[in-house]
């Protein structure tokens, strides 16, 4: 697949996003998109992100504007840094997928960018031509972004807020790795890291194998953990483990996390648990297809017709944006409406030791609803759409491919076809927009149950595709 966007930015094959391609990326975001001259540039760590960068850093001085070279650090603290300074920036990431390929993250000074810059991105798609101008390049480092992510974090909860929790941070290839460690012992607690690599792991939040499961277990044991942390490769989505060494699904954090911060209005993709229609905590949820981008819409679109609306918004892979000005047990939060990791983490633990409980009660607490998902690799997208073409139009073919779940209550085809069985059972299918995988999601009134669908399920899409 040539490098397109998709959910959240432009993925590609690294070998397909050669030096001119990015750089003409580059200059149609620069004429497509509100700058103020000025662009900040990250990057993970994956091995492929340096030399992009640099590519990115020279169109955007050649082209008259100021780069300033953050290096590598967390996309959310990018985020932060280029918002609170009126600046645009560009995150050079491939997020959780194989290192075989990478992509860009763009952000105009109001933050991502939607759909519509997208679509404008596209029509200026184009090198610049004429002579290269003078060129301004500042070598800022990320420090004074990261320090001030961390801070954010601390001025909101306080020093004591994880007091007493001996915290695991699975640091892998994160950008974020020794940022988690930093903010775990900032608000007190002891931060254990393990498993910092050298190479990149491509860590996916919501599709975690069984032999790193096992691992997670060995971990809890073994360091005598209260929970363990990570995140993603450019930590725009948490990963957490309860003490009993099961993972907290990212849309069970957002849900705890919105009732934590006083949140009237949800708006979260419809691959999301659907517990939050059981909660009485929320007034409005506006339910949106998978992506950031159309997160933040409905956010905007929440704010426009009310701008004091206490509205978040987060993914079922739990990167959580929030949209208002929010109490916290230390002071308050700005708004930051971009996927992040550490608030979705933060929130849940400080919740949990200022109720004397535990995180794993505070899931217990929640409606009955769980839900699992994976996905397969290697899939043509060609394939992938036609298959999901013809049980979209064919309820015949739907019935033969879910026999055995029950009768077909509802079919949603909001992004993917998501369907609900009677019982409660939901299946939800869906390819990749920008790689070569098909996704399963799904949600049953047991953890037991959903495992059991995921399964047979996908081992029907192994057969077919």
């Amino acid at each position: 697949m040539a490098p397109k966007f998709g959910t959240s930015g432009l993925r590609g094959l690294v070998t397909e996003l050669t030096s001119e391609l990015v750089s003409d990326y580059t200059n149609a975001f620069l004429l497509a998109c509100e700058t103020n001259g000025t662009v900040r540039v990250g990057w993970d760590l994956r091995p492929s992100s340096p030399e992009i960068a640099d590519a990115v850093i020279t169109a955007i001085s050649q082209a008259g504007q100021t780069a300033i070279v953050d290096g590598p650090l967390p996309t959310p603290a990018l985020a932060l840094a280029s918002l609170s300074a009126g600046q645009a920036a560009i995150m050079i990431t491939g997020s959780h997928i194989p290192a075989d390929r990478n992509g860009l993250k763009f952000y105009t000074t109001k933050g991502e960018i939607s759909k519509d810059d997208e679509t404008s991105i596209l029509s200026h798609l184009t090198a610049l031509d004429g002579p290269a101008v003078e060129a301004t390049v500042k070598i800022d480092g990320g420090q004074d972004a990261i320090a001030a992510y961390v801070a954010r974090y601390t001025s909101a909860f306080g020093t004591a807020a994880l007091t007493g929790l001996r915290v695991g941070v699975y640091q892998h290839s994160s950008v974020a790795r020794d940022v988690m460690v930093d903010v775990v012992t900032a608000l007190g607690g002891t931060a254990v890291p393990i498993a910092r690599s050298d190479e990149f792991i491509p860590v996916d939040t919501e599709a975690v194998d069984p032999e790193t499961s096992s691992l997670f277990a060995g971990w809890c044991g073994d360091h005598n953990l209260d929970v363990l942390i990570s995140t993603d490769g450019d930590a725009d989505r948490p990963m957490v483990v309860d003490r009993n060494s099961n993972i907290v699904p990212g849309d069970v954090l957002g849900a705890i996390t919105s009732k934590m911060l006083g949140a009237d209005i949800l708006c979260t993709p419809v691959s999301s648990n659907t517990m939050i229609k059981q909660m009485d905590e929320f007034e409005t949820i506006h339910l949106t297809r998978i992506g950031s981008p159309f997160v933040i819409a409905a956010m905007e679109d929440c704010l426009a017709a009310d701008p004091s609306a206490k509205v978040v918004g987060y993914e079922a892979n739990g990167g959580f944006l929030l949209g208002f000005e929010a109490v916290t047990p230390s002071g308050r939060l700005a708004p930051l409406m971009t996927r992040d990791c550490l608030l979705p983490i933060l929130a849940p633990l400080s919740l949990a030791q200022a109720s004397g409980t535990t995180l794993d009660a505070l899931v217990a607490d929640l409606p009955a609803r769980f839900t699992a998902a994976d996905r397969l690799t290697g899939i043509a997208t060609d394939a992938s759409k036609a298959f999901l073409t013809e049980l979209t139009e064919n309820r015949a073919a739907r019935a033969a491919f879910f026999a055995g779940v029950g009768a077909e209550t509802d079919a949603d085809t909001t992004d993917g076809l998501r369907v609900s069985f009677e019982g409660g059972n939901v299946v939800h299918l869906r390819p990749s927009g920008n790689a070569p995988e098909f996704r399963c999601y799904v949600e049953a009134d047991s953890a037991q149950r959903a495992q059991k669908l995921l399964g047979v399920h996908l081992e029907k899409l192994r057969t077919t595709l």
